[in-house]
């Protein structure tokens, strides 16, 4: 968005929600590493970065919302230098050759920390374009931001495309999913942070065979959660065993009225459930956060990128 006088006002982009509609685990890399065969949808639920423009060599970033204080002690008792967005700054200016590059960055933190819907690595994909905007990097195409991105993380190129994606190997080989149909979503986390390195490592059992859908996409959400519900997150026991609340957030969601599927998205804590309409979703909602004030509880709707 240009002023009148043609410098560019600040660039505001939404970092949705990932969620695991379904993960299984399918093999491990003599490196460590897990293969994974999963499809990931975003919800227009989440953080919202602001790139605003600033005098040359300067680059900060201020952190608003109710998981702010969150991220200032997940970053090391409120210095901001590692986060993400300040990272996927630098690491954008790096690539274009701007040797001191100035901007005024703002994230709105709405998502919890350590949550397993992505996101810092949604904060990191929203920065890389608001800045892309700022910046006038007109030239820059989706492979450009995605060879950025995956040097911050591997989930940066699944949300920087921000659309129904087929997820397999480490998390590097993402292929296009067909279009969902609408369905409505409620995503509840206990409020206990779960990094995701322990929960692999907790992980018991034997590899799962890949599940991708065959033959027409899903017509409605209803026809969705029949589809998902031959298929499960293969992290769930792992993460029940670190964080024994997570059960009682499955079995809640189970329980909510209109409630078609239940499952817990990535490695946890947070846990979602799919509605065929908004309505039923946002009542769920109403009722859980009324019998469970201390959880963090949002309704919303499953989509695509919007900004």
């Amino acid at each position: 968005m240009d002023d009148r006088d043609g410098t560019v006002a600040a660039v505001r982009r939404a970092a949705h929600a990932k969620i695991n509609l379904y993960l299984h685990v399918c093999g491990r890399r003599d490196d460590g590493y897990h293969l994974l065969d999963s499809l990931v949808a975003f919800a227009d639920i989440g953080d919202v970065v602001t790139a605003a423009p600033a005098p040359p060599g300067t680059l900060d970033l201020t952190v608003t919302g109710p998981f702010a204080p969150a991220l200032a002690a997940a970053d090391g008792g409120g210095d901001p230098a590692g986060n993400l967005v300040l990272r996927a700054a630098r690491r954008l200016a790096a690539a274009r050759g701007i040797a001191a590059p100035g901007a005024a960055l703002m994230l709105e933190k709405n998502l919890p920390v350590a949550s397993g819907i992505g996101g810092g690595s949604s904060d990191a994909a929203a920065a890389l374009r608001a800045l892309a905007a700022l910046w006038r990097l007109d030239d820059i195409g989706e492979d450009d931001l995605a060879e950025i991105g995956v040097a911050l993380g591997a989930d940066v190129p699944v949300c920087l495309a921000a659309r129904p994606t087929w997820l397999g190997g480490i998390g590097e080989d993402l292929r296009p999913a067909p279009a969902l149909p609408q369905a409505a979503i409620v995503l509840v986390n206990p409020g206990i942070p779960l990094a995701t390195p322990p929960v692999f490592k907790a992980r018991t059992g034997p590899f799962s065979a890949p599940a991708r859908f065959a033959g027409p996409p899903p017509s409605d959400a209803a026809y969705l959660a029949a589809q998902l519900a031959e298929r499960r997150n293969d992290l769930t026991a792992a993460a029940v065993g670190l964080v024994p609340a997570i059960a009682d957030v499955l079995a809640s969601l189970e329980r909510s009225e209109g409630a078609l599927i239940a499952r817990m998205s990535g490695s946890g804590a947070t846990c979602f459930a799919l509605y065929a309409g908004r309505t039923a979703a946002e009542a769920a909602a109403a009722r859980l956060r009324a019998a469970q004030p201390g959880w963090w509880v949002a309704a919303g709707m499953l989509g695509t990128r919007t900004g």
